[in-house]
């Protein structure tokens, strides 16, 4: 077995997209990946960390110089110190047949490079980028398709973190809610209602979606309610004026006013609830690729309506506001729209909530949300003398 570095080879960058295509082909649940999404992380042009880190990505060939496995390392300068006990540098984008010593060469592939770099640590399998997208290795909820980019790998890569030393860092968990009045309501703990209606009923708060003519309003109601609830949470910097409406301008292609709502008292921005149309749904129909042909599958898809998911991306809720049944409040001003008979969604996933946040594990189980899959993020020291600590509880 052979490490080669992928660097600028078109053969090892397609390599790098069609090892996955190889070991899914006969997995009915598993969605490939849009070719660009992948490729856009390794490109400087693209990524913003590549400002402030590097990466480097390698394939792993066998004998007759077949890619059996693949995998990525990366630092980012500003924040592998940030709420750490050590340096720590992450690895991700691995994939591997099934197979011990190919999986530990990869891992002592990316362990050796981090060192060089002055890490103590490795966090994996992660992105270098954004904790929204290509974080975690799938340790639950196999026999279900992933959200849009969020990975679904093997069953035996469990075992290969396991064997090789990594530790449990946190996990996150993914809750499915049925859409429809029906089957919602029995599942809905009596207190999200009585929360609600005094909030609700209070002429102070107002809570409604949002509509795209106004989309720089909302995208700076999100930049304040985000650095006041998840800014310090996350272990990053205030996001600025400019990112806020970037991100907002990244969703408005794909973005429907009544998926997004933001609560107001005395119409100061306090709460947002994001969801988006589960892109998935659409994209496995397009097979890697938004070409021309690809654009028109999703465009018929889009217009037909054939998608019936939803996910969750982000609730947040300001701190002086919370413990006052806003968060219940904002769900049941939503639920207007969704419980009406003909409403295009019918099943919502809440995406990527942290065991190290209890107070929205709570929450989406008073919404009558179930756990149907789950991802963990381990982390692995260097020196294993060292005590390990998960991640803190917020």
């Amino acid at each position: 077995m052979k490490m080669v570095e992928v660097g600028e080879n078109p053969t090892y960058r397609k390599e790098f997209l069609q090892l996955p295509v190889r070991l899914y082909k006969d997995d009915p649940c598993w969605i490939r990946p849009l070719d660009k999404d992948i490729e856009d992380v390794f490109n400087p042009q693209k990524n913003k960390y590549f400002k402030s880190g590097e990466c480097v990505r390698w394939l792993l060939l066998n004998e007759s110089g077949k890619a059996i496995g693949r995998v990525a390392a990366f630092i980012n300068r500003e924040t592998a110190s940030q709420n750490n006990d050590q340096p720590t540098g992450g690895m991700g984008f691995f994939e591997c047949i099934d197979d011990e010593k190919a999986a530990f060469l990869l891992f002592d592939t990316c362990r050796e490079w981090l060192r060089q770099k002055g890490m103590e640590a490795m966090d994996g399998p992660i992105n270098f980028g954004e904790r929204d997208r290509w974080w975690g290795l799938l340790i639950e909820g196999f026999n279900k398709e992933p959200t849009y980019g969020m990975p679904y790998t093997k069953p035996y890569y469990v075992g290969f973190f396991d064997q090789y030393g990594f530790q449990e860092y946190f996990r996150q968990l993914t809750f499915f809610l049925p859409m429809p009045e029906d089957e919602v309501r029995a599942k809905i703990h009596p207190s999200v209602f009585e929360r609600s209606v005094r909030t609700l009923e209070d002429p102070t708060y107002t809570f409604r979606h949002i509509e795209k003519k106004h989309l720089e309003k909302y995208a700076e109601d999100f930049r304040l309610i985000y650095n006041k609830a998840w800014a310090k949470h996350l272990g990053v910097g205030d996001m600025s004026v400019d990112k806020s409406r970037a991100l907002m301008l990244r969703m408005k292609p794909i973005l429907e006013e009544e998926l997004i709502w933001f609560g107001y008292h005395k119409e100061e921005p306090i709460a947002f609830f994001i969801m988006l149309p589960e892109l998935n749904q659409i994209f496995k129909h397009v097979n890697g690729k938004l070409n021309l042909i690809g654009k028109l599958k999703f465009l018929y898809h889009k217009l037909m309506k054939t998608n019936r998911k939803a996910f969750g991306v982000i609730f947040g809720i300001i701190p002086e506001y919370q413990g006052r049944g806003i968060e219940s409040a904002i769900a049941l001003a939503f639920s207007k729209v969704a419980w009406q008979k003909d409403y295009q969604y019918k099943e919502l996933e809440l995406n990527w909530i942290g065991d190290f946040n209890p107070k929205m594990l709570r929450f989406s189980r008073m919404l009558g949300g179930e756990v149907h899959k789950q991802h963990a993020t381990y982390r692995y020291l260097f020196d294993r003398t060292k005590e390990f600590k998960r991640h803190p509880i917020i």
